[in-house]
């Protein structure tokens, strides 16, 4: 744990590596012989040396975070938006400025994450900034809940409009939702396990076939406005209160979990190729597109259905395609299976990375932070995130899941933008390919204040509290295990056994910066 910036920051090091995995000692007798140079996947400027390869281009990284962001969010959450905001007015505000904030942010993680050019994302800034407590902290809680629930959602997100573009006359089952869902999981897991470009190319196919179901919904309500049957259907008809700060936030819960993703591509930041160009400019250009397709999607909601027809809807978007597509209704599930599919590829790939750096540290077991010698992929990780999202699954319960998420993430969110302003204080004289306004870290900062503490003053729900004792428990754990490093017995055996039948090997240097 020691020499924090000289590991994680943009500092040159000695070319050697000098052996700090505390587990390389298992099969590193042969690592030798399993590299070969024949093997494209191997990087050749670090012969010798096995390590994530960089091969996400500019392309692929707008298409990650695209890909990643539209999922199932904005064909159910304007439901649930619009209900909470109570007029079309406001549910339309919150929608740009949760744009806005994903945008913000999104934009101090980019001086992050050129700063300090290592996967894992806030793992890694909590790190440098705040020292390994908070790096463990947020490796504990999102590895365990945070990506897991995340994945899990997504998948039973698919899983129910999969199901329910081959069933009209009766509801499906919750055991063959489940049972699609798991499927779902594993699928998304093998392909990520199997190779990082198969990964991308897959997240790059699936975004077009997704940005495809957005430009219909966006031509079918440019249709219907066309046609002027809803003239004025974006006036609320009724005199309407203003909600609460409380129902306000508990919206943007709806809105920021449409947009959520925004900070994918840093956990890949060692896999990106030129990340201090390409990480700052893919944000720029996907998270405007993905604000202006939302707002144009609600508008084309809103030009087909009213209002009262949109809150009682389940899923909007098959509303809108039996509305606008008439036999070819089913292809609107269907569309919005392809894109929850791709957003659960984004997000699993994301997840394995934060896995791995949090156990290269020595904050998970070592086999976590293993890649395969063949694919070079961090193969265990994103079992072990399969696995956990394979049990929340079994749970079944997407809305206290969502809760859940939402209030945990936030208050991460909040501590990676006082990393930005503690490292502008703490370490002025480092590397900033590119530097946000200082005023935008601060404006996150205290969204994100609001974001946590108004929803539990306004409707406290057991899922806060449940979020506070897990990281209690977290905290307690750290002790034992990182501070004193107890190891529980036969976890060696065990790690070795995992080797050979993973065939994976611990990586033998740190991440180019």
């Amino acid at each position: 744990m020691t020499n924090l910036k000289e590991r994680f920051l943009a500092i040159p090091r000695p070319a050697k590596g000098n052996g700090q995995h505390g587990s390389s000692h298992h099969g590193s007798e042969n690592e030798p012989k399993e590299r070969s140079n024949s093997n494209p996947s191997v990087q050749t400027e670090d012969k010798g040396q096995v390590k994530l390869k960089k091969s996400v281009d500019l392309f692929s990284g707008i298409a990650l975070i695209v890909g990643t962001m539209i999922g199932s969010g904005i064909f159910v959450s304007p439901t649930g938006l619009l209900e909470r905001t109570g007029s079309i007015q406001y549910s339309l505000l919150v929608w740009g400025l949760c744009g806005v904030v994903s945008m913000f942010g999104a934009l101090a993680y980019a001086e992050l994450g050129t700063m300090i050019p290592s996967s894992g994302a806030e793992y890694s800034y909590f790190m440098v900034a705040f020292g390994p407590f908070s790096a463990y902290m947020f490796s504990w809680v999102s590895t365990i809940i945070i990506k897991p629930s995340q994945l899990a959602i997504i998948c039973l997100s698919f899983a129910e409009y999969v199901v329910e573009a081959f069933t009209y006359e009766c509801a499906p089952s919750k055991d063959l939702l489940k049972i699609v869902g798991m499927t779902t999981v594993a699928v998304v897991t093998l392909v990520n396990c199997l190779s990082v470009k198969l990964a991308t190319t897959v997240q790059n196919v699936f975004c077009f076939c997704k940005l495809m179901a957005i430009f219909i919904i966006i031509g079918g309500g440019i249709y219907q406005m066309c046609v002027g049957e809803r003239s004025e259907f974006l006036k609320d008809k009724e005199t309407t209160v203003a909600p609460s700060v409380g129902r306000i936030a508990t919206a943007f819960y709806s809105g920021l979990w449409a947009y959520d993703g925004w900070n994918n591509l840093n956990y890949v930041t060692e896999e990106i190729i030129n990340p201090k160009r390409n990480l700052p400019l893919s944000i720029i250009i996907a998270i405007p597109m993905v604000t202006v397709c939302y707002l144009l999607v609600n508008i084309s909601y809103l030009a087909v259905m009213s209002p009262s027809e949109m809150m009682i809807s389940d899923a909007v978007a098959v509303t809108f395609g039996t509305r606008m597509l008439g036999v070819f209704a089913w292809l609107m599930p269907l569309s919005v299976a392809i894109s929850t599919f791709g957003s659960a590829n984004g997000t699993i790939f994301a997840a394995g990375r934060l896995c791995y750096v949090a156990s290269r540290e020595g904050h998970l077991c070592d086999i976590l932070s293993f890649v395969h010698k063949v694919n070079l992929t961090p193969a265990p990780a994103l079992v072990f995130n399969a696995v956990i999202a394979f049990v929340m699954i079994l749970g079944g319960d997407i809305d206290s899941l969502i809760d859940f998420f939402s209030f945990t993430v936030w208050i991460f969110y909040g501590m990676s933008m006082l990393a930005v302003i503690v490292l502008r204080k703490t370490s002025p004289d480092l590397a900033r390919p590119y530097k946000v306004p200082i005023f935008i870290p601060f404006i996150i900062l205290i969204m994100s204040v609001w974001l946590v503490i108004a929803p539990i003053v306004d409707n406290p729900k057991v899922e806060y509290m449940y979020s506070i004792i897990f990281m209690v428990v977290g905290a307690l754990i750290y002790v034992p295990t990182v501070m004193y490093k107890l190891k529980m017995p036969m976890l060696a055996k065990m790690t070795q056994c995992l080797q050979l039948v993973m065939k994976v090997i611990p990586p033998t240097s740190m991440p180019d910066c």
